[in-house]
């Protein structure tokens, strides 16, 4: 007697997903490891090259993720043309992607290159700035080649072509390992450049991502990708288009600022309460960035799969589709979240001594942080995923309202009080960051539903 079974269109969608989002996810997390590796470059660099090239990459992140927020729109246009099976369309969403791409960075570039008054202002120390701005003015360059490579990436994605995406994408973080330790530190006859070395070696590997996966699709140009066209007469604007990218992709980058937001806010009260707390956020947090990167790659594969459904006008699919990514993430996550409740100790030792005495408040202090963590994965896995779901269905607007109002609403909020006004301190703000993530996630999925009655 069969007590569970899973039929076979669920099968299907269940292997069509994963063979979309285990190079996608596996890509992103060798990325997240790509930048750990980076961190304890900076440190070997000295604590003001930590705390200024920390600063830096977290301004450089925060900028350009908002700019690949917006490009990302190219994905559930592209997967609702690929899914409708019109190829010209998929060309001219791509095409346009990359002019909207190139609109983005003529005003970042100079932006993050010239950052130095903004950060005396906010009262950084003079070296730091110093230190930073070589950083930031060698970064900043990146901005176009990593968008352009978003942009194209959204598009393979949508195609149902993520494995090169892996091969180019841990090619050029392995590049970008071998450069920092070369550049930064005076190898193989270079010049020791510290934290300029670190920022040339990062944009050397998004250039070799962007020129990879355009190499990747100029070569099968005359091959499954010929149908779809696109760089033919890719220098011709289409407002229309361009609009519609931006309507639908400015609220994907109101979400990455109020996320990113969150944490960064959450970082600045914590460190509020004390110094050790403070070392146990970092800690606790750069393990957590690296399993988000899980969640973030399979969002990705949501979005491609719900929107080659929706092309297609099967709601039954697009249903099917979303069930299997948030079931998947669910699954997946749970397992990291067991392994932060069980194993923190462990964890926590690849950063610090964990005998030594001295560590001994940071350490209790990242074992809870950890421990809320790893009852929070699961909420925060779905919540990324579900908001992949509905961007698939090109549906953005109504989501950047419900994360104003579970990340800072929610989150910020009830992370203030039970940092601040109960005994809990840093483990309270955590606490309050993961109920935010917790209402966005049931609100995404009440929102899904809510589009299901309108069909």
């Amino acid at each position: 007697m069969k007590v569970f079974a899973i039929s076979p269109a669920t099968q299907s969608e269940i292997r069509e997903f994963l063979k979309l989002a285990l190079p996608l996810a596996s890509a992103q997390v060798a990325q997240a490891l790509t930048g750990f590796v980076d961190t304890l470059m900076m440190g070997r660099l000295g604590q003001e090259a930590l705390a200024a090239g920390g600063l830096a990459v977290m301004i450089f992140m925060a900028t350009l993720m908002t700019g690949v927020g917006i490009v990302s729109s190219v994905s559930p246009l592209a997967a609702q043309a690929y899914g409708a099976q019109r190829p010209e369309q998929v060309g001219q969403v791509t095409r346009q992607g990359l002019w909207l791409a190139l609109l983005i960075a003529v005003p970042v570039v100079p932006f993050i290159g010239n950052l130095g008054d903004m950060m005396r202002s906010l009262g950084q120390a003079p070296e730091v700035i110093t230190l930073a701005d070589s950083y930031l003015s060698v970064i900043c360059w990146a901005c176009l080649p990593a968008l352009w490579f978003a942009v194209l990436r959204c598009t393979v994605t949508a195609l149902a072509r993520t494995r090169p995406i892996f091969v180019i994408m841990v090619g050029a973080n392995i590049l970008n390992v071998l450069g920092n330790y070369v550049l930064a530190f005076g190898k193989l006859g270079f010049p020791a450049m510290g934290l300029s070395g670190l920022a040339i070696a990062s944009a050397l590997s998004h250039s070799v991502m962007c020129l990879g996966l355009m190499g990747y699709v100029i070569y099968h140009r005359r091959g499954f990708l010929q149908p779809y066209r696109l760089f033919e007469r890719w220098l011709r604007l289409r407002p229309a288009i361009l609009k519609q990218l931006l309507v639908l992709g400015f609220p994907i980058g109101v979400v990455t600022i109020l996320e990113n937001g969150l944490f960064t806010v959450m970082t600045l009260m914590v460190g509020a309460i004390g110094t050790h707390v403070l070392a146990a956020q970092q800690l606790a947090l750069q393990t957590v960035v690296i399993v988000f990167m899980l969640p973030l790659g399979m969002s990705y594969a949501a979005t491609a799969r719900v929107g080659q459904w929706y092309g297609r006008g099967d709601w039954p699919g697009v249903q099917r589709a979303a069930m299997v990514s948030v079931s998947l993430t669910v699954a997946v996550m749970f397992i990291f979240g067991g392994v932060f409740v069980l194993f923190p100790t462990p964890l926590i030792s690849l950063y610090l001594d964990v005998n030594d005495p001295a560590n001994q408040a940071v350490l209790q202090a990242g074992i809870a942080m950890l421990t809320v963590a790893g009852f929070g994965q699961v909420v925060d896995g779905v919540q990324r995923t579900a908001n992949g779901v509905l961007q698939g269905l090109q549906d953005t607007r109504v989501p950047m309202v419900l994360s104003l109002i579970a990340y800072w609403g929610v989150g910020m909020v009830s992370g203030y009080w039970l940092g601040f006004q109960t005994p809990l301190g840093g483990v309270g703000i955590w606490i309050g960051a993961y109920l935010g993530l917790a209402t966005a996630a049931i609100s995404y999925i009440w929102r899904f539903r809510m589009l299901l009655k309108t069909r």
